[in-house]
């Protein structure tokens, strides 16, 4: 299992940002932020390759890692750090075709799918909705902290995801989650930089409380 590169984790939503979303992720990497999943699944193939091509330069060389949401093509062919996948069974190839050091994780929604991308060799889950969120409608009423912490007792590094912020965040620690996944807290967010900071100073908060690096 491959560790994780940070407790943050930011998602991309080019329609949340007011500002386009390179600025905008560079912001987020100026506040710490170093670890970015790029979704933004609804963009046509040449413009979504062009967008990873740029922001994969920009997060490299703030220390960061890349993840491509799906696409373990352009993952592959842009020299991404990873793959966000979206069902257990596209662990394997992505794994065959990436290599043993590929970032490989999942999008959960509930305790069978956390345990199914466990059995299949996922490096982590984001396990969503755990709060209400408009950025994540439609996934079922919200998992709450009770869901993620039995979703963490199995074993496999779990990202809390929708409706997490930086009151919410320790909580989700505490819970036993391994970090945090963020869309609209930081996409939305006026000022992204500090929006990055603010989550990872939640974060550390919590670790330090919890007494683990």
């Amino acid at each position: 299992m491959n560790p994780l590169p940070s407790r943050l984790l930011v998602v991309t939503d080019r329609h949340g940002a007011a500002m386009p979303l390179p600025d905008r992720i560079g912001a987020a990497l100026a506040g710490g932020a170093r670890w970015i999943w790029l979704r933004d699944r609804d963009l046509p193939d040449d413009e979504r390759a062009a967008l990873a091509a740029a922001l994969i330069g920009q997060v490299a060389a703030a220390g960061g890692r890349l993840t491509i949401g799906r696409d373990v093509a352009l993952a592959e062919r842009i020299g991404a750090d990873g793959v966000h996948l979206g069902e257990a069974a596209a662990v394997a190839p992505a794994r065959a075709r990436l290599g043993a050091r590929a970032l490989l994780g999942l999008s959960a929604h509930s305790l069978s799918e956390v345990a199914a991308a466990r059995e299949v060799g996922a490096d982590y889950v984001t396990l969503s909705p755990i709060f209400a969120s408009a950025s994540k409608p439609g996934y079922g009423p919200a998992l709450g902290l009770e869901g993620l912490r039995a979703a963490c007792r199995l074993g496999l590094p779990v990202l809390a995801l929708a409706g997490v912020t930086p009151a919410t965040a320790p909580a989700c620690l505490r819970a036993g989650a391994a970090g945090i996944a963020v869309m609209g807290g930081v996409m939305r967010a006026e000022d992204p930089a500090a929006a990055a900071r603010d989550l990872l100073a939640a974060c550390g908060h919590a670790q330090d409380e919890l007494g683990g690096p």
